[in-house]
């Protein structure tokens, strides 16, 4: 009998022993559960908020540096993370590279002493020239014409510069002067992409002219001149093209090359119906193509890292 008191107190304590290892390694999961998770939160939050600052800088990267800094800054500083940012590396024309590092604190592991580690995010945007965009007014330019940053050009012209009853003027959204004044005020609502071959229109239509070019002026909250406001319905969105069926020297149809963005110069007065716009580097809400488009000012921005 006394063996077997014996033999259920040794029993009795390798239970205890079991069950206080039990107990530890239950406890260091539940801790290393616990920083771990807090730990990918954070770091998930910060390489957001890297994506998000880099792809807003970028949007910038064909103005200046100091337009790009001023757009990461803000950004940073909405989602919380002004002091996160390690480096940024800016190539005008080019690409942003976003760092962020901040300190995460722990809590298990700083029973141990360890009071916080560092995480990192890196981002990297880069723009590429427009291959497909939605939005294009009912306008282009052929992609013979030499195109220089700041210079005015005649994307639409008068009765006077006409002789085969081209004017300039593409049929988007079908034929007629109501739907070119509608694409004029609002842009076309579907998508265009290099290669798209598109009809011209023919007519002057002096009228759906001077009500789309006023309206977008009228629509514009900036000063004159001012190219950066991205919300300005007076920086419009223009196909680039090269011809594609012409009969008897009339235009008949263009296919699409690229894209170009331009500031309309002036509202119409009088009897003018002639459209001139300044021609600006800009990036926009658009996207690559397989079929590659020319370099017109006019980019796209996507995350490379």
């Amino acid at each position: 009998m006394r063996a077997l008191f014996k033999k259920l107190n040794r029993e009795n304590g390798n239970v205890l022993v079991l069950v206080a290892a039990g107990m530890g390694a239950l406890l260091l999961m539940t801790g290393l559960v616990i920083d771990g998770g807090n730990l990918f939160v954070k770091k998930s939050y910060l390489q957001k908020t890297a994506n998000a600052a880099a792809l807003s800088g970028a949007q910038e990267i064909v103005n200046s540096e100091a337009d790009v800094e001023t757009v990461v800054n803000r950004i940073l500083a909405e989602h919380g993370e002004e002091g996160s940012l390690q480096n940024l590396e800016i190539t005008i024309g080019s690409q942003l590279n976003v760092v962020l590092t901040k300190n995460v604190p722990l809590y298990f592991a700083s029973l141990f002493g360890i009071e916080n580690v560092p995480v990192s995010a890196n981002a990297k945007a880069a723009i590429n020239p427009m291959g497909a965009a939605v939005g294009a007014v009912p306008l282009g330019i052929d992609e013979s014409v030499e195109l220089n940053y700041g210079e005015t050009y005649t994307l639409k012209v008068d009765s006077g510069d006409v002789d085969h009853g081209n004017f300039g003027v593409l049929a988007l959204d079908g034929p007629g002067a109501k739907n070119y004044e509608q694409t004029l005020k609002y842009g076309f609502d579907e998508q265009l992409e290099v290669g798209d071959v598109i009809e011209t229109e023919s007519g002057n239509m002096a009228g759906p002219t001077s009500e789309g070019v006023d309206y977008r002026i009228d629509q514009c909250p900036t000063p004159e001149g001012d190219y950066t406001d991205r919300n300005c319905p007076r920086i419009i969105l223009v196909v680039v093209y090269k011809p594609h069926d012409v009969h008897n020297g009339k235009l008949n149809s263009v296919e699409v090359t690229g894209f170009a963005y331009f500031y309309l110069k002036e509202r119409m007065s009088g009897h003018e119906d002639e459209i001139n716009g300044v021609f600006i580097k800009r990036t926009g809400r658009g996207s690559t193509v397989d079929v590659p488009a020319t370099d017109n000012g006019a980019y796209t921005v996507s995350l490379t890292e």
